[in-house]
Formats: C-alpha cells, sequence, structure tokens
C-alpha cells in the first residue's frame, strides 16, 4: 500500500535524505506536500518538480512567488501557518526534519490530524512535551526519526516495557571528544562544525560538538519511552556504529548496529513498523574491526547533567534549556559568546527561570522568549 507522505524541513540534511530514501522506493511513497525554509528557492522548485506533491508551504514569505511562478498547478504558501498547514493536511506520515523549537506547532497539527509523526524534530518535544503526549490519539502514533531512539524503539521490540532496566544512548563525541575543559577554551566554530562521523547541519553539529544535542535525546527519550532520567545513561561510542542500547533486568543488552547512514532510520520513521529493503550500507563482517566504548566527561560536557535538573525542575525548564541554548549557539556562531560560554550561559537561564503552575501552548512560547531575551542580555554582558 502506498503512504501519502508531508515532509517538513525537504531542503535540509534530514529532507532531502528523506526524499533519496522516497525516490528509491516511489512505489512506497506518495509526497504530498512539502515545507521548507525558503533560504535556497531552487532546491524547494527542484524537489517539487520531481516528487510532485499537491501543497508547498515556504516559510520565507519573501520566496513564495519566485517559487509559485515556476510552479504551475502547485498551491504555494508563505509563512509559519502555511507549514503548520503542511502538516495537518491528513498525510498518512508526517517527516518533521525542521530544527529548532518552531517545529512544535506543526508536529502538534500532525497529530491532531490523526497523522503518523516520524520525528526527527526532538526539539518540539523537548520544549513542548506535555502537550505531545496528550495530542497523540495512539501509543505508536511517534515514529522517532534521530539514529539513537530509532535504535531504542527497534531494541524495544525485544521485551515488555516492564522488562527494561535502562536505556543507553550513545555518542559519538562530536569534534572534541577526549579534550579536557580548559582546551575547550578557545576552539572555534569551524572547529566545532568537523564531526568525525556525520553530516548534519551547522545546529545540530555545534550541538553534538557541546554534548546539548545529546542532553536533549536523553529528555527525548525520557518522554519518547516513559523510562525516567535516572535509568537513561549515556557513553561515548566513537564509531558511531551501535546507535543505542536497551538493558533488561536479566541483564541482557540489546542493540542496534549499522553504518551511520541516516537513511536508516529516516526510512525506518516513513515506513515503520515494516522494513525496506537495501535503505543503507550494511555491516562488512569480512574486515577486522573494533567498537569502543567509554564513559562522558561530565566535567568538560555538562551539558547532559544540567538537561536532567531542567526535567526535575519542571515541564518547561527544558523548553527554557532549548531555546537558551538556540540563542548561544547563534552567538557562538557570530563570535560573540566563546564555546564554553554555550553551556555556561545556558545554565544561568535555566536556574533563574521560575515555571508557571500550567503548561499551555502560551505558556512554552513565554517560557522560549523570556530564554532568548535572557541569554541574549547575559551574552551582551559578557562582551562587555
Amino acid at each position: 500500500m502506498t503512504r501519502t507522505v508531508a515532509l517538513l524541513g525537504s531542503t535540509g540534511s534530514i529532507g532531502t535524505q528523506a526524499l533519496d530514501v522516497i525516490a528509491r522506493h516511489h512505489d512506497a511513497f506518495d509526497v504530498v506536500a512539502l515545507a521548507a525554509g525558503g533560504a535556497d528557492p531552487a532546491a524547494i522548485i527542484a524537489q517539487a518538480r520531481e516528487h510532485r506533491p499537491s501543497y508547498l508551504a515556504v516559510a520565507r514569505e519573501s520566496a513564495v512567488a519566485e517559487i509559485a511562478a515556476a510552479l504551475p498547478g502547485v498551491e504555494v504558501a508563505g509563512g509559519a501557518d502555511a507549514v503548520v498547514e503542511a502538516a495537518r493536511r491528513g498525510a498518512d506520515v508526517v517527516l518533521n526534519g525542521m530544527t529548532g523549537s518552531v517545529g512544535l506547532r506543526p508536529t502538534l497539527a500532525a497529530l491532531e490530524s490523526g497523522s503518523t509523526l516520524a520525528l526527527a524534530n526532538k526539539e518540539s518535544l523537548v520544549a513542548g512535551g506535555a502537550l505531545v503526549l496528550a495530542a497523540r490519539q495512539r501509543e505508536d502514533q511517534i515514529v522517532p526519526v534521530d539514529s539513537e531512539h530509532s535504535a531504542l524503539a527497534q531494541s524495544l521490540r525485544s521485551g515488555a516495557h516492564s522488562e527494561v532496566r535502562c536505556l543507553v544512548v550513545t555518542a559519538s563525541g562530536g569534534a572534541f571528544r577526549g579534550r579536557s575543559r580548559a582546551s575547550l577554551a578557545a576552539v572555534s566554530p569551524a572547529d566545532a562544525l568537523a564531526h568525525p562521523n556525520w553530516d548534519m547541519g551547522p545546529v545540530v553539529t555545534i550541538n553534538s560538538a557541546s554534548m546539548v544535542n545529546k542532553a536533549l535525546e536523553v529528555a527525548e527519550a525520557h518522554l519518547l519511552f516513559d523510562i525516567p532520567m535516572d535509568r537513561i545513561d549515556v557513553v561515548v561510542h566513537p564509531q558511531s556504529i551501535v546507535h543505542s542500547m536497551v538493558e533488561f533486568v536479566d541483564g541482557a543488552t540489546i542493540a542496534q548496529a549499522s553504518p551511520p547512514d541516516m537513511r536508516l532510520p529516516i526510512a525506518l520513521g516513513l515506513s515503520w513498523p515494516d522494513r525496506l529493503p537495501d535503505v543503507a550500507p550494511r555491516l562488512d563482517w569480512t574486515h577486522a574491526q573494533a567498537w569502543t566504548f567509554e564513559p562522558l566527561d561530565e566535567d568538560a560536557f555538562p551539558a547532559i547533567r544540567l538537561m536532567r535538573d531542567a526535567v526535575a525542575a519542571s515541564a518547561l525548564h527544558p523548553a527554557v534549556y532549548n531555546a537558551a541554548n538556540e540563542e548561544c549557539v547563534r552567538a557562538f556562531v557570530d563570535g560573540d559568546l566563546p564555546f564554553l560560554g554555550i553551556v555556561d550561559t545556558v545554565r544561568s537561564v535555566v536556574e533563574a527561570y521560575d515555571a508557571p503552575a500550567e503548561v499551555t501552548l502560551d505558556e512554552v512560547d513565554h517560557a522560549e522568549s523570556w530564554a532568548r531575551e535572557r541569554a541574549a542580555r547575559a551574552i551582551a554582558a559578557a562582551r562587555g
């Protein structure tokens, strides 16, 4: 049976790889909607001509006229509401590959429309976790696309929820694996963007270098799989072959292993619970290889410990954490904040936040706005 697909973030890393998977399994999927930021109109136009969606959302409204002129017969709309509309049009699967908490509203729209949500936008779950879980209409409506959470979902098939002792989330270590805190004081954005294994967008790559990405993933795993934060461990695995593991109460550990290629979890997100053939390279068992695992240095990389504190503080503290981090990453890229200042500033913002009793979409927006403003003031003060 052919599944209809709405793809959000179509020109980003996740989006382009998803379209590659769809192109190679064209009988299985029908792209009915695409959504993109609009910074590269030519790329959006090329995608639409190849995949023929009936609806195209462009966040940057200034790009709408150019794109619409090139695509007669396609409904082209602009702005944030247009992206939400792409998510709520009732596709069988909505793949949210957007970056940042702007993905929260489309995530909620997809769930409310009854679509299966293939979720690569971890920030929307971290920022609005209580709202996202409340919007689910069935337990299996959210299918994780992050490689770590896809690995956990696959491994969890091996036992009942009551049999799980802990989740083990693997981390490559990013560009600065093995570095001391002192050695990170003067690293540049170019240094942070030199990821050894994965080809990702700049925000995710810098978050990987700071371990903020792993902190977001721990919070996401807690929400997706209903496992307490103190039963989710992180281990550094430089080869990025084992994507995560589940330890069961009898001592068994089940791991999912494959070469580092996002097309595999993307394909599973689109076709879950079924598998598509020949999606990504196989492991080559004819050559000797070694997989290593190292404990996380929480002194050099305190981001995960800070996220544990944020989750314990309130349902909205993770939204504050994520929004403050987005502001800090932008400042780091612009040369206005040192690398170590990212997590240090996020900590100061998280610790200053006083959460309201109720979690609503408006309160999430307010928490994020407050966090961005507080982080911006801290960055300006640090610059003198």
